[in-house]
Formats: structure tokens, C-alpha cells, sequence
């Protein structure tokens, strides 16, 4: 059952991974990849043996994220891709990590920016020559893929989220 739990618990990286790479390289988070991601918190929590309160306060911080991307989908500053995976993610690290996931996202999101923003200053002129998803990358005024950066604040997180200590746990 040990192996079962530590599998079910791994989902998260795997999946916002998988978000990660899928925006940067099209610009898109696929409606699956954050369905998963929401849905799969169910079945590891329930391997870890969360009690089914805790559960309850983890849809809360998803219900208050799902709030707030709505407004950053709204007033255009992330998109809604962006906004489902946030959702997701913030199920999983519920009130233990959830602040954790801000921090991390933000932090790493305006480093990825401001290195985007420098590659397109830089290498504009070779966008037309670059491989497909590079070149859209170095758009002078394309959008910048924000599922990177939430991957990163996720992967940040996770190890102090109640889900990572029901499996690391000594």
C-alpha cells in the first residue's frame, strides 16, 4: 500500500510537469492536464489518510484560488488555462502550503519573466529562425507561458504540504 500511496502522491509533480511543458511549448494548459490534477487529489488523499475535515479546508483554498484566477482571467493577466491549474494545485497544498505556492509562483514567475522578456530584447531578430515554440517564445510581444511558473511554485511547495508529510513522514 506504501508504494500505491507514494505513486498517488507523485501525480502532482508529474502532471504540473506535464502543464509546464505543454505552455511553454504551445502557449495552451490542456482542460485534462488540470482536471487531473484536481481530480487526483482525492484518491492520494485518501491513501494518505487525510481526515475528511482537512479535506473540506483543502476545497476552500481551491474555492478562494478559483475566485482569484477568475479575477486574473478577467482583468487579462493570466490566462484561463493558467487560472484551472492554480485551482488544482491549490487542492492539493490546502492551508499548509497553499501561501507557500504564492510566494514561490510569484517569485519564480517574475524571474522567468524578466529572463523571457531579456531573450526577446536579445534574440528577437532569430525568433523567425528558431524552432516553432521557440520562436513563439521570443515574440517581441507575445504572452509569457505562466504555467512554468506555477509548476515551479508547486514543485516548491509540495514537500511542506500535508500531502508530502503523509508520505515522507519519519
Amino acid at each position: 500500500m506504501e508504494i500505491l500511496t507514494v505513486a498517488l502522491v507523485g501525480i502532482l509533480p508529474a502532471l504540473v510537469i506535464a502543464a509546464a511543458l505543454s505552455d511553454l511549448t504551445t502557449m495552451r494548459i490542456p482542460n485534462l492536464l488540470s482536471g487531473a490534477v484536481a481530480l487526483a487529489f482525492f484518491p492520494a488523499a485518501m491513501a494518505v489518510g487525510l481526515p475528511l475535515s482537512l479535506v473540506g479546508l483543502h476545497a476552500l483554498v481551491a474555492l478562494a484560488a478559483l475566485v482569484i484566477g477568475m479575477g486574473l482571467f478577467a482583468m487579462r493577466i493570466i490566462g484561463g488555462g493558467d487560472a484551472k491549474l492554480m485551482v488544482g494545485v491549490c487542492l492539493w497544498l490546502g492551508p499548509s502550503a497553499g501561501m507557500d505556492f504564492v510566494l514561490w509562483t510569484a517569485l519564480t514567475g517574475g524571474l522567468f519573466s524578466i529572463a523571457i522578456i531579456s531573450a526577446r530584447k536579445y534574440f528577437s531578430p532569430y525568433a523567425a529562425a528558431a524552432p516553432g515554440w521557440v520562436g513563439n517564445l521570443l515574440e517581441e510581444k507575445g504572452d509569457i507561458p505562466y504555467g512554468v511558473a506555477i509548476a515551479m511554485g508547486a514543485l516548491l511547495a509540495f514537500p511542506y504540504s500535508v500531502m508530502a508529510a503523509g508520505v515522507f513522514a519519519a
